[in-house]
């Protein structure tokens, strides 16, 4: 099946959807346990020191802010979000968006783990998977359940396409 303009749209729609879900779960995390809300401020921080040359940080929070890192850093997270679903297409075919199976997305979800655990955290001044945060086991379950979420976000928001596609 060749990939139509109509297939990428959707797919960013998955992908902006996916993301959606995953911050509705920080909020719910957030008003009924009291959990701090991920701060893609300092994902923004990250990408706007790098053209400096500076990818690594002893501590991201305690880094110099920058102009427009909230901004950067919440485009960012969508944008990654819209990456994943386009991988996630493509791994499988334009064929899943009209009928989305969960494997997929959930081994998606659970495998791009591995950014924010060897590749964020520690340029964020955390160590590897967290290591080095005030309590590691709580940092690696959070990364591991809003990826998890991301990954059922990926396929709640491929059956609400999948109804548009048909329709």
């Amino acid at each position: 099946m060749s990939i139509e303009l109509t297939h990428v749209m959707f797919t960013i729609a998955v992908g902006i959807g996916a993301t959606f879900l995953m911050d509705l779960w920080g909020v719910f995390l957030k008003r009924a346990f009291n959990t701090p809300f991920p701060n893609y401020c300092f994902v923004g921080r990250w990408l706007r020191y790098m053209p400096e040359g500076i990818f690594r940080h002893g501590s991201i929070a305690a880094t110099p802010q920058k102009a427009a890192e909230c901004t950067v850093g919440w485009i960012a997270h969508y944008a990654t979000g819209i990456a994943y679903a386009v991988a996630l297409v493509l791994f499988t075919s334009p064929r899943w968006l009209l009928e989305p199976t969960l494997l997929p997305p959930m081994v998606l979800g659970l495998a791009t783990v591995a950014i924010p655990f060897f590749v964020m955290q520690p340029s964020f001044g955390m160590g590897a998977a967290g290591s080095k945060a005030p309590n590691p086991g709580q940092v690696r379950l959070r990364s591991i359940m809003n990826h998890a979420v991301f990954g059922l976000g990926l396929y709640i928001s491929a059956l609400a396409v999948a109804l548009v596609m048909r329709a």
